[in-house]
């Protein structure tokens, strides 16, 4: 066990794997590293032995590379944590007090490491927009979050829900009804072959929200020339905005952000979105990103070393656990 010191950690966990952190309060030496392994999920939720499994070797490396004279302080940001995390809440901050001597750990839902990342500890609101799509937002008391209810019933405007409407719209022009599109069909073929094969190849898949989600940018493609996907894109567009002003603060002058993969596809979304944007929420400031949810995790976690941190907390998208002591591995929860 590494003994306590000023050292922070900052995870981001996402579907894509891990991404680690380490450093001090101050802003150098850090050092980044990343696992492409996702942690697993099961029926506890998300695994905290494989969560420490993937963490423990990147981390040490990093304290190795930094010199970190031990870790203080850490912060978990993870996808799936509001729904899926209970045991990560319960065994991860005891784990990370025994084999590392952290005292104070904050764990973090992936959305409002995103927000904290594009914006702060300032009020507004942030679509992050990936594969999936939630809205959440604050006025620094509490936090309003809005879809991201997975492929099937919600994340409206995400990657997956684009990359569907896409497809959609290229099986209606193979069958000759309305609104198809002939060039979403020939991008469609030339991505998973002849259409009728589409549903043999999509259905069977478990991970069928990135496999939809990658014919997005498809989508963005056609959409200067094609009407039928820029309508698909204007469509998601509506969606974001509808999502990103149930939780922006009515009052004074909050910011609004896009963050996530989507934003790459560039004016084809972007430009209706900000059209959106001014129409549902004209009080707003529209502002660029300035990080990603590992940015978001630093923040919080510098924010906590240093005793500053003004972002509201809550029982599961922001809790502080802080324990009784390292070697004993005893911990209290501490919801502020």
């Amino acid at each position: 066990m590494t003994g306590a010191g000023d050292g922070l950690l900052a995870v981001d966990s996402g579907g894509s794997g891990l991404r680690v952190v380490v450093g001090t309060a101050r802003e150098t030496p850090r050092a980044e590293r990343e696992s492409r392994e996702p942690v697993r999920t099961g029926a506890r939720g998300i695994d905290p032995a494989h969560f420490m499994e993937q963490l423990v070797p990147l981390a040490r490396a990093l304290i190795t590379e930094t010199g970190v004279d031990g870790l203080d302080t850490a912060v978990i940001g993870a996808a799936g944590l509001a729904t899926l995390g209970e045991a990560l809440r319960a065994e991860l901050p005891g784990a990370l007090a025994k084999e590392f001597g952290v005292r104070t750990v904050a764990l973090v839902a992936d959305a409002v490491t995103a927000y904290t990342g594009a914006l702060g500890a300032r009020p507004g609101a942030v679509v992050a927009a990936g594969t999936g799509l939630i809205a959440i937002g604050t006025d620094l008391t509490c936090w309003r979050r809005a879809d991201g209810w997975g492929h099937l019933l919600g994340d409206c405007g995400g990657g997956a829900w684009i990359g569907r409407a896409g497809l959609e719209a290229a099986l209606r022009a193979h069958d000759g009804r309305e609104d198809g599109s002939a060039r979403l069909l020939a991008c469609a073929e030339e991505v998973f072959g002849p259409a009728r094969q589409l549903p043999g190849k999509l259905y069977p898949r478990a991970d069928r929200p990135a496999v939809l989600a990658a014919f997005a940018p498809r989508v963005a493609d056609c959409a200067d020339t094609d009407a039928v996907a820029a309508g698909i894109l204007r469509a998601a567009a509506r969606h974001m905005a509808d999502s990103a002003a149930a939780v922006c603060p009515s009052d004074g002058e909050p910011l609004v952000a896009l963050t996530g993969g989507l934003s790459k596809l560039g004016d084809p979304l972007v430009v209706p979105l900000a059209e959106e944007l001014t129409r549902r929420l004209p009080h707003a400031r529209q502002v660029v990103a300035e990080g990603d949810p590992l940015r978001g995790s630093v923040r919080i976690a510098t924010a906590l070393a240093t005793g500053s941190l003004t972002l509201p907390g809550d029982e599961t998208m922001l809790s502080v656990v802080t324990t009784k002591g390292a070697t004993a591995g005893g911990i209290s929860a501490d919801h502020f």
